[in-house]
């Protein structure tokens, strides 16, 4: 407010551009609205950094992929052109004075990040389709540059992922509010579930996948401190209907997934220590390698539909390898990227790549009633075997490390952060939940260059580092507010 009274002449350009965004919009020239609106964004991003930055939390669930209203440009609005905005920005202002600390540099998320970023440049020079890859790179360097690196300087405030995880969570369950209520003119059918949440999210698998990531999320925000009534109130509301969207997306990777995030939950608080983990799945992998006949007999005799009525017939459903075309399909992807990590182990086809490849590799065992001929429906359905098709094995390796390090610099800090400081711990344990959930749910599908996942993701590391930084200066640190 003070900077209103202070620059009046803001508030005079805020209403003409408001007035000519109107303008456009009722004379049918809504794409011509996007100029002003870039303006509005550009002198925020300028003048109020930290309020932009933020706003992009509040903006990804409720921004709109525009490929379906143009000639095949897939952006999101009005999120992409924001990061691009600061990715430029933030580059320009560290070439001319060096703005982001030394301990970022040091961290090894960013020195995984920074070598899957270099080998996604390597392999886009020897790619098939070098511009497509090239494109690739460039979207992930949007995503990256900005949130990685400018967001520790942000969240040096911890007040600021307090707001974060508020301003993505409430977003969140507009859409979820938005979607459950479209559902409901169609009586929540299974088929129609799959694409009420348009336009915000592309199909069910997607935003359930995001509805799975912020459920952790509330739940911390709740347990983090005492709200008063009023507060608590409106947490156990958002928690309800993001429960209650959650059922309804019918997402059955959503579901186990967070299962999977309760399981690392329960690890967590008993502690129990990594070798004896490492010992267990060495158990667990003789045991699948002994009785993987019967495994297969097990779920050849699995007929459960994904369609079925009951909860847990569909949680069954999810190892239908017989008859369940989506599941069939899914591993049809997974068969198309193998085969095509065969044919090119160290280069791959090059980065975005896999959809204009894969056709070629489909056996017609694997096939299903909804594969295309052309393979022109989609990606590899994971984000392990997604980077091996495209960047060879280096590709996986990479990805497989940048999980790795989140996972030890994000669990590591929960560790030595000091007890007495409950809030942060118990927001640090909700985003290690979220990201579990996540990187589970990235076995089946994968959703890292849209900005749905990317722009939580790479905050929460951000998070990570800020934190990280100030956890050996001082025994105490400074508690949220």
């Amino acid at each position: 407010m003070q900077a209103l009274k202070e620059n009046k002449w803001i508030l005079g350009i805020s209403f003409l551009f408001v007035g000519l965004i109107g303008y456009l919009v009722f004379n049918d020239q809504a794409i011509f609205a996007l100029a002003p609106l870039a303006l509005i964004a550009i002198f925020f991003a300028i003048y109020y950094t930290e309020y932009a930055f933020l706003g992009i939390a509040f903006l990804t669930p409720l921004s709109v992929n525009i490929e379906e209203y143009t000639d095949g440009i897939g952006l999101y609005l009005p999120t992409e052109p924001i990061l691009f905005g600061l990715m430029l920005m933030l580059v320009m202002m560290q070439l001319r004075k060096a703005i982001i600390p030394v301990h970022v540099w040091r961290n090894p998320i960013v020195w995984a990040v920074g070598f899957y970023l270099l080998w996604t440049l390597v392999t886009s020079i020897t790619s098939s389709n070098p511009t497509a890859s090239f494109k690739f790179l460039l979207a992930r360097l949007w995503f990256i540059v900005p949130l990685l690196l400018f967001g520790p300087i942000i969240f040096k405030e911890k007040k600021n992922i307090v707001r974060f995880l508020w301003l993505f969570s409430t977003s969140m369950v507009i859409v979820i509010i938005y979607t459950l209520i479209v559902h409901s003119s169609y009586g929540f059918g299974e088929q129609e579930g799959h694409w009420v949440m348009w336009p915000f999210f592309k199909d069910h698998t997607i935003y359930g996948s995001t509805v799975a990531f912020v459920t952790p999320l509330l739940f911390g925000l709740y347990f983090s401190k005492k709200y008063g009534p009023l507060v608590q109130l409106v947490l156990i509301t958002l928690i309800g209907i993001t429960l209650v969207g959650l059922f309804f997306s019918y997402t059955r990777a959503a579901w186990l997934s967070l299962f999977a995030a309760i399981a690392v939950l329960a690890v967590i608080k008993l502690k129990i220590k990594f070798k004896y983990l490492a010992m267990l799945a060495g158990v667990g992998l003789i045991f699948l390698y002994i009785s993987w006949d019967g495994i297969q007999i097990e779920l050849e005799r699995n007929k459960l539909e994904h369609t079925t009525k009951e909860f847990g017939d569909k949680l069954q459903s999810a190892t239908n390898v017989t008859t369940d075309a989506s599941n069939l399909e899914r591993i049809n992807r997974w068969s198309c990227a193998i085969e095509m990590f065969y044919e090119r182990p160290v280069f791959g086809f090059g980065p975005g790549t896999y959809a204009f490849e894969y056709a070629r590799f489909q056996e017609p065992e694997n096939t299903t009633i909804i594969s295309t001929t052309n393979g022109d429906a989609g990606n590899a359905h994971s984000e392990y075997l997604g980077p091996l098709s495209e960047m060879g094995l280096l590709g996986l390796i990479t990805m497989l490390l940048i999980v790795t390090a989140v996972f030890y610099n994000s669990i590591t800090l929960y560790i030595k952060w000091p007890p007495e400081d409950k809030k942060t711990r118990t927001l640090l344990l909700a985003m290690i939940m979220s990201l579990v959930a996540y990187f589970v749910h990235g076995i089946l599908n994968n959703y890292l260059d849209t900005d749905k996942a990317a722009v939580p993701i790479w905050i929460m590391c951000a998070i990570f580092i800020a934190l990280d930084a100030q956890l050996p200066k001082k025994k105490n640190p400074e508690l949220l507010d």
